[in-house]
């Protein structure tokens, strides 16, 4: 999902944040088995004035033999709470690792709930200055996500170790590999793959069923699709849509939405088009395609001219 306010898709998704949203129903979360050890609680397709907005994202868990690694928290306080409720009725061991894929709220304001002394937030090398940078979009837009208290902006919680290329987390008879990568579908994208299982978790840089948000480079994020599912990869966890997938059909839909998205930006800019204007004739065809199209779309497209307009 877009995080902080930038530039015209900016402008639009703050007025997307400012309509009046319901107080959230609490959240209820299933945590799914696609794995030995790991289980991955599927989010909804709830659009971002819904008031299950908070829990959209899939969020998964590894169980080792001495400790338990979460990866992303949910979009807020209470969701973050729920899944660790969640995973007390499944191991009784320690969470040690929370991962964050990226910088989006959905992914990350479920934090504060596992913030402890025995756990250890995660991130891509440029997630904290990006969450850092973020914490005050969060406290305006989702007040209530974080708790509604005067102490809101003590519950984003900022990781305290980053990802440059690649780290190895130890759990104990299993081990998990993070990468970190150029910016992608955001600045901060992150994976996580467990070797033992073939399981990778890929963050948002992979939308099964729900339309991409686009908050990164449209072209890094098409040229990083050329290496996924990889070698020893048996399923892959989305950042939305199914607990778990084989891979190659869905990054390939993927693909094809973003390359549509290029080239009819790249052919209205030539024609001398305004960005607000030509999004409802750009990859048109995919719009029954994909969930909530017609509200994330023409932010992709003003955030994908941006990019594309000095090349």
């Amino acid at each position: 999902m877009n995080g902080p306010a930038r530039g015209l898709s900016g402008v639009v998704l703050s007025l997307l944040l400012a309509v009046a949203i319901a107080v959230p129903a609490e959240p209820v979360i299933r945590l799914e088995p696609v794995a030995e050890g790991v289980h991955v609680h599927r989010g909804g397709h709830h659009s971002l004035t819904s008031p299950d907005r908070a829990d959209i994202a899939n969020l998964g868990v590894v169980i080792g033999t001495d400790c338990v690694a979460v990866i992303d928290t949910g979009g807020s306080v209470a969701v973050g709470r729920a899944l660790r409720q969640a995973i007390a009725g499944l191991t009784s061991l320690p969470v040690c690792w929370v991962i964050n894929t990226h910088v989006h709220f959905d992914h990350v304001l479920g934090n504060a709930a596992f913030a402890d002394a025995q756990t250890v937030f995660v991130g891509h090398v440029g997630l904290a200055e990006a969450v850092a940078a973020s914490r005050a979009f969060f406290v305006e837009h989702f007040t209530a996500e974080l708790g509604g208290g005067k102490d809101a902006a003590a519950q984003v919680i900022t990781p305290s170790r980053g990802v440059t290329d690649t780290l190895e987390l130890p759990l104990g008879g299993r081990s998990l590999l993070l990468k970190a990568h150029p910016g992608a579908h955001s600045g901060q994208d992150l994976t996580v793959f467990d070797a033992a299982t073939g399981t990778l978790f890929v963050g948002d840089l992979l939308f099964v069923e729900r339309v991409p948000s686009l908050d990164g480079s449209l072209l890094g994020w098409l040229a990083l699709l050329e290496t996924l599912p990889g070698v020893g990869v048996v399923r892959v966890v989305p950042g939305h849509g199914p607990a778990s997938v084989a891979g190659p059909h869905e990054v390939q839909r993927l693909r094809e939405y973003l390359e549509g998205l290029r080239d009819g930006v790249r052919a209205a800019i030539a024609e001398g088009a305004v960005a607000e204007d030509a999004a409802a004739g750009i990859a048109a065809a995919e719009a029954t395609r994909w969930v909530l199209f017609p509200e994330v779309h023409p932010r992709n497209v003003v955030r994908a001219w941006m990019e594309l307009e000095w090349e």
